[in-house]
Protein backbone atom coordinates (compact mmCIF):
# COMPACT_ATOMS: atom_id res chain seq x y z
CA UNK A 1 0.00 0.00 0.00
CA UNK A 2 1.72 3.39 -1.40
CA UNK A 3 0.54 6.16 1.67
CA UNK A 4 1.14 9.80 1.28
CA UNK A 5 3.78 12.09 3.13
CA UNK A 6 3.02 13.43 6.43
CA UNK A 7 1.42 16.42 6.11
CA UNK A 8 3.31 19.60 7.08
CA UNK A 9 0.01 20.03 9.76
CA UNK A 10 0.86 16.58 11.74
CA UNK A 11 4.60 16.98 11.44
CA UNK A 12 4.61 20.21 13.50
CA UNK A 13 1.93 18.37 15.81
CA UNK A 14 4.98 15.56 16.28
CA UNK A 15 7.35 18.20 16.72
CA UNK A 16 5.39 20.37 19.63
CA UNK A 17 4.55 16.69 21.06
CA UNK A 18 8.00 15.15 21.29
CA UNK A 19 10.37 18.25 20.57
CA UNK A 20 13.98 16.67 20.15
CA UNK A 21 12.72 13.64 19.90
CA UNK A 22 11.48 14.13 16.67
CA UNK A 23 13.31 14.37 13.47
CA UNK A 24 12.18 14.80 9.92
CA UNK A 25 13.34 13.83 6.35
CA UNK A 26 15.91 11.07 7.83
CA UNK A 27 17.59 8.66 5.35
CA UNK A 28 16.96 5.68 7.05
CA UNK A 29 20.39 3.74 6.14
CA UNK A 30 21.93 4.71 9.33
CA UNK A 31 19.10 3.13 11.22
CA UNK A 32 19.42 0.17 9.58
CA UNK A 33 21.92 -3.10 9.84
CA UNK A 34 22.25 -3.01 6.30
CA UNK A 35 23.12 0.74 5.99
CA UNK A 36 20.41 0.63 3.03
CA UNK A 37 17.29 2.83 2.96
CA UNK A 38 15.75 6.28 1.94
CA UNK A 39 14.10 8.74 4.12
CA UNK A 40 11.04 8.74 6.38
CA UNK A 41 8.71 11.86 6.54
CA UNK A 42 9.21 11.09 10.58
CA UNK A 43 11.36 9.63 13.13
CA UNK A 44 10.50 9.36 17.00
CA UNK A 45 13.00 7.93 19.21
CA UNK A 46 11.43 6.17 22.47
CA UNK A 47 13.98 6.39 25.07
CA UNK A 48 11.69 3.79 27.11
CA UNK A 49 9.08 1.06 26.82
CA UNK A 50 6.43 4.42 28.27
CA UNK A 51 7.53 6.66 25.86
CA UNK A 52 7.19 3.52 23.10
CA UNK A 53 4.26 3.35 24.28
CA UNK A 54 3.10 6.42 24.19
CA UNK A 55 4.05 7.31 20.60
CA UNK A 56 2.56 4.13 19.37
CA UNK A 57 -0.72 5.23 21.03
CA UNK A 58 -0.47 8.34 19.09
CA UNK A 59 0.03 7.25 15.90
CA UNK A 60 -2.45 4.35 16.11
CA UNK A 61 -5.06 7.60 17.42
CA UNK A 62 -4.33 9.65 14.38
CA UNK A 63 -4.41 6.58 11.83
CA UNK A 64 -0.90 7.11 10.60
CA UNK A 65 1.21 4.67 8.23
CA UNK A 66 4.37 3.53 10.50
CA UNK A 67 7.05 1.27 11.15
CA UNK A 68 9.21 0.52 14.27
CA UNK A 69 12.82 -0.12 14.31
CA UNK A 70 14.82 -1.43 16.89
CA UNK A 71 18.51 -2.88 15.81
CA UNK A 72 17.05 -2.72 12.07
CA UNK A 73 18.18 -5.89 10.92
CA UNK A 74 15.94 -8.50 9.27
CA UNK A 75 14.79 -5.81 6.78
CA UNK A 76 15.48 -4.02 3.65
CA UNK A 77 14.36 -0.66 3.19
CA UNK A 78 13.28 0.57 -0.26
CA UNK A 79 15.27 3.45 -1.82
CA UNK A 80 12.01 5.54 -2.09
CA UNK A 81 12.25 5.29 2.23
CA UNK A 82 8.79 4.85 4.01
CA UNK A 83 6.10 7.14 4.01
CA UNK A 84 4.67 7.99 7.90
CA UNK A 85 6.26 7.83 11.23
CA UNK A 86 9.53 5.83 11.73
CA UNK A 87 9.61 5.01 15.69
CA UNK A 88 12.90 3.60 16.75
CA UNK A 89 12.84 1.79 19.76
CA UNK A 90 15.63 2.63 22.23
CA UNK A 91 13.80 1.21 25.29
CA UNK A 92 16.32 -0.84 26.74
CA UNK A 93 16.04 -1.24 30.08
CA UNK A 94 16.95 -5.00 31.54
CA UNK A 95 16.49 -6.70 35.07
CA UNK A 96 17.34 -9.60 36.72
CA UNK A 97 14.95 -11.42 39.27
CA UNK A 98 17.65 -14.05 41.12
CA UNK A 99 14.75 -15.99 42.83
CA UNK A 100 13.29 -16.96 39.78
CA UNK A 101 15.33 -16.63 37.87
CA UNK A 102 14.25 -14.89 34.62
CA UNK A 103 15.37 -11.25 33.18
CA UNK A 104 12.95 -8.85 32.00
CA UNK A 105 14.05 -6.73 29.47
CA UNK A 106 12.57 -4.00 26.92
CA UNK A 107 11.64 -4.59 23.80
CA UNK A 108 14.74 -2.38 22.57
CA UNK A 109 17.24 -3.99 24.37
CA UNK A 110 20.04 -6.18 22.02
CA UNK A 111 18.57 -9.54 22.75
CA UNK A 112 22.95 -11.21 22.41
CA UNK A 113 23.81 -8.88 25.05
CA UNK A 114 21.07 -9.33 27.34
CA UNK A 115 22.20 -13.30 27.18
CA UNK A 116 26.15 -12.36 27.85
CA UNK A 117 24.89 -10.48 30.67
CA UNK A 118 22.67 -13.69 31.95
CA UNK A 119 25.92 -15.42 31.76
CA UNK A 120 28.34 -12.71 33.44
CA UNK A 121 25.83 -13.08 36.42
CA UNK A 122 26.11 -16.79 36.44
CA UNK A 123 22.63 -17.87 34.65
CA UNK A 124 22.78 -20.45 31.81
CA UNK A 125 19.60 -21.24 29.21
CA UNK A 126 20.11 -18.16 26.44
CA UNK A 127 23.98 -18.71 25.71
CA UNK A 128 22.08 -19.75 21.87
CA UNK A 129 21.62 -16.22 22.01
CA UNK A 130 24.66 -14.57 22.76
CA UNK A 131 25.59 -13.55 18.92
CA UNK A 132 22.14 -12.68 17.79
CA UNK A 133 22.38 -8.82 16.80
CA UNK A 134 18.55 -7.69 17.01
CA UNK A 135 16.68 -6.88 19.70
CA UNK A 136 14.37 -8.71 21.92
CA UNK A 137 10.88 -7.43 20.18
CA UNK A 138 12.37 -8.85 17.07
CA UNK A 139 13.43 -11.72 19.02
CA UNK A 140 9.74 -12.50 20.27
CA UNK A 141 7.96 -11.56 17.05
CA UNK A 142 10.10 -13.64 14.73
CA UNK A 143 10.96 -16.40 17.12
CA UNK A 144 15.07 -15.84 16.88
CA UNK A 145 16.76 -18.84 17.29
CA UNK A 146 20.21 -20.48 16.97
CA UNK A 147 22.14 -23.71 17.97
CA UNK A 148 19.15 -25.41 18.80
CA UNK A 149 17.71 -22.76 20.69
CA UNK A 150 14.54 -20.20 20.26
CA UNK A 151 12.80 -17.29 21.48
CA UNK A 152 10.04 -20.10 22.81
CA UNK A 153 12.10 -22.07 24.53
CA UNK A 154 13.24 -19.41 27.03
CA UNK A 155 9.82 -17.27 27.13
CA UNK A 156 7.77 -16.72 29.87
CA UNK A 157 5.11 -13.94 28.82
CA UNK A 158 5.50 -11.08 26.55
CA UNK A 159 4.50 -7.25 27.70
CA UNK A 160 1.97 -6.05 24.65
CA UNK A 161 0.36 -3.01 23.59
CA UNK A 162 -2.41 -4.24 21.54
CA UNK A 163 -4.53 -1.66 19.32
CA UNK A 164 -8.11 -2.78 20.75
CA UNK A 165 -7.38 -4.46 24.17
CA UNK A 166 -4.87 -2.21 25.59
CA UNK A 167 -1.86 -3.90 27.87
CA UNK A 168 -1.63 -7.63 27.74
CA UNK A 169 0.74 -10.10 29.08
CA UNK A 170 0.99 -12.83 26.21
CA UNK A 171 2.78 -16.54 26.80
CA UNK A 172 4.17 -18.56 24.20
CA UNK A 173 0.70 -20.56 22.82
CA UNK A 174 -0.71 -17.05 22.87
CA UNK A 175 1.71 -16.15 20.25
CA UNK A 176 1.37 -19.09 18.42
CA UNK A 177 5.37 -19.48 17.49
CA UNK A 178 6.72 -21.36 14.70
CA UNK A 179 9.59 -21.31 12.51
CA UNK A 180 10.85 -18.08 12.59
CA UNK A 181 7.16 -16.55 13.21
CA UNK A 182 4.27 -15.49 15.26
CA UNK A 183 0.93 -14.23 15.56
CA UNK A 184 2.55 -11.02 15.65
CA UNK A 185 4.55 -11.08 12.36
CA UNK A 186 2.14 -12.38 10.75
CA UNK A 187 -0.16 -9.20 11.37
CA UNK A 188 -2.96 -11.14 12.65
CA UNK A 189 -2.78 -9.39 15.85
CA UNK A 190 -2.16 -5.50 15.48
CA UNK A 191 0.36 -4.79 18.52
CA UNK A 192 3.79 -3.93 19.55
CA UNK A 193 5.84 -5.89 22.44
CA UNK A 194 6.89 -3.40 25.10
CA UNK A 195 9.19 -5.99 27.29
CA UNK A 196 9.82 -9.27 27.81
CA UNK A 197 10.37 -12.17 30.58
CA UNK A 198 12.89 -15.10 29.43
CA UNK A 199 13.64 -17.91 32.18
CA UNK A 200 17.21 -18.83 33.13
CA UNK A 201 19.05 -21.48 35.67
CA UNK A 202 21.49 -20.98 38.04
CA UNK A 203 24.77 -22.34 35.96
CA UNK A 204 28.44 -22.39 36.66
CA UNK A 205 29.68 -19.09 35.28
CA UNK A 206 32.85 -20.43 33.71
CA UNK A 207 31.04 -23.27 31.87
CA UNK A 208 28.71 -20.75 30.37
CA UNK A 209 31.13 -17.95 29.58
CA UNK A 210 33.21 -21.10 27.68
CA UNK A 211 29.74 -21.68 25.75
CA UNK A 212 28.96 -17.98 24.85
CA UNK A 213 32.70 -17.79 23.52
CA UNK A 214 32.39 -21.22 21.46
CA UNK A 215 28.91 -20.21 19.73
CA UNK A 216 30.19 -16.60 19.31
CA UNK A 217 33.38 -17.83 17.58
CA UNK A 218 31.29 -20.08 15.71
CA UNK A 219 29.35 -17.62 13.71
CA UNK A 220 32.09 -15.57 13.18
CA UNK A 221 34.01 -18.42 11.77
CA UNK A 222 30.63 -19.40 9.73
CA UNK A 223 28.73 -15.86 9.01
CA UNK A 224 30.30 -12.89 7.69
CA UNK A 225 31.27 -9.56 9.03
CA UNK A 226 29.54 -6.45 7.48
CA UNK A 227 26.86 -4.35 6.81
CA UNK A 228 24.00 -7.26 6.35
CA UNK A 229 20.39 -8.14 7.14
CA UNK A 230 21.09 -11.62 8.54
CA UNK A 231 19.64 -14.71 7.13
CA UNK A 232 18.47 -13.79 3.93
CA UNK A 233 15.76 -16.83 3.19
CA UNK A 234 14.17 -18.90 5.71
CA UNK A 235 15.22 -22.66 5.34
CA UNK A 236 13.31 -24.94 3.50
CA UNK A 237 11.70 -28.09 5.00
CA UNK A 238 15.03 -30.21 5.26
CA UNK A 239 17.43 -28.19 3.90
CA UNK A 240 19.23 -24.82 4.32
CA UNK A 241 18.89 -21.92 2.04
CA UNK A 242 22.72 -21.22 1.75
CA UNK A 243 23.49 -24.38 0.24
CA UNK A 244 20.61 -24.07 -2.45
CA UNK A 245 21.88 -20.97 -3.38
CA UNK A 246 25.62 -22.21 -2.98
CA UNK A 247 24.63 -25.36 -5.50
CA UNK A 248 22.98 -22.98 -7.55
CA UNK A 249 26.41 -21.23 -8.21
CA UNK A 250 25.52 -17.99 -6.90
CA UNK A 251 28.06 -17.05 -3.82
CA UNK A 252 29.96 -14.51 -4.59
CA UNK A 253 27.50 -12.70 -7.33
CA UNK A 254 27.08 -9.48 -7.50
CA UNK A 255 24.88 -6.45 -8.56
CA UNK A 256 26.76 -3.18 -7.61
CA UNK A 257 28.20 -3.21 -4.34
CA UNK A 258 25.39 -5.51 -3.19
CA UNK A 259 27.22 -9.21 -2.77
CA UNK A 260 25.46 -12.75 -2.21
CA UNK A 261 28.41 -13.74 0.35
CA UNK A 262 31.36 -16.24 -0.24
CA UNK A 263 31.18 -17.26 2.97
CA UNK A 264 27.90 -18.11 3.36
CA UNK A 265 25.44 -17.88 0.62
CA UNK A 266 22.41 -16.86 2.69
CA UNK A 267 23.62 -13.08 3.83
CA UNK A 268 23.93 -10.64 1.01
CA UNK A 269 26.82 -8.03 2.06
CA UNK A 270 26.46 -4.32 1.29
CA UNK A 271 30.06 -3.44 0.61
CA UNK A 272 29.34 0.12 0.74
CA UNK A 273 27.31 1.91 -1.48
CA UNK A 274 24.55 -1.18 -1.97
CA UNK A 275 21.28 0.44 -2.61
CA UNK A 276 18.01 -1.40 -1.97
CA UNK A 277 17.56 -2.27 -5.86
CA UNK A 278 20.93 -3.55 -5.63
CA UNK A 279 19.88 -6.12 -2.87
CA UNK A 280 16.43 -6.96 -4.45
CA UNK A 281 18.10 -7.87 -7.71
CA UNK A 282 20.12 -10.72 -5.72
CA UNK A 283 17.13 -11.73 -3.75
CA UNK A 284 15.00 -12.27 -7.13
CA UNK A 285 18.46 -14.02 -9.40
CA UNK A 286 18.75 -16.33 -6.35
CA UNK A 287 14.98 -17.12 -6.00
CA UNK A 288 14.67 -17.81 -9.72
CA UNK A 289 17.70 -19.66 -10.19
CA UNK A 290 17.06 -22.36 -7.42
CA UNK A 291 13.42 -22.75 -8.04
CA UNK A 292 14.85 -23.36 -12.01
CA UNK A 293 17.51 -25.86 -10.23
CA UNK A 294 15.56 -27.11 -7.39
CA UNK A 295 12.11 -26.72 -7.38
CA UNK A 296 11.96 -24.65 -4.47
CA UNK A 297 10.77 -21.04 -3.96
CA UNK A 298 12.73 -19.59 -1.20
CA UNK A 299 10.91 -17.56 1.11
CA UNK A 300 12.13 -14.37 2.71
CA UNK A 301 13.29 -14.29 6.18
CA UNK A 302 13.65 -10.85 6.44
CA UNK A 303 10.59 -7.94 5.76
CA UNK A 304 10.73 -5.78 2.89
CA UNK A 305 10.32 -2.46 3.79
CA UNK A 306 8.80 0.43 1.72
CA UNK A 307 7.37 0.85 -1.97
CA UNK A 308 8.74 -2.42 -4.06
CA UNK A 309 7.79 -4.34 -7.69
CA UNK A 310 7.82 -8.12 -6.80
Amino acid sequence: MIHPPISLETRKRLARTFGKQAAFDQPLAKYTSARIGGPADVVLTAPSAEKLAEMVLLVWEEELPYLLIGGGSNMLVSDQGVRGVVILNRARRVEFDLLTPSVTADSGSNFGAVARQAGRKGFTGMEWAAGIPGTVGGAVVGNAGAHGGDTAGNLILAEVLHHTKGRQSLTVQDLAYGYRTSILKTKSEFAVVLSATFSLSPGEPEVIRARMDELVEFRKRTQPLGASMGSMFKNPPGDYAGRLIEAAGLKGTRIGDAQISEMHANFFINHGAASGADVFGLISTARQKVEEKFGVRLELEIELVGEWDE
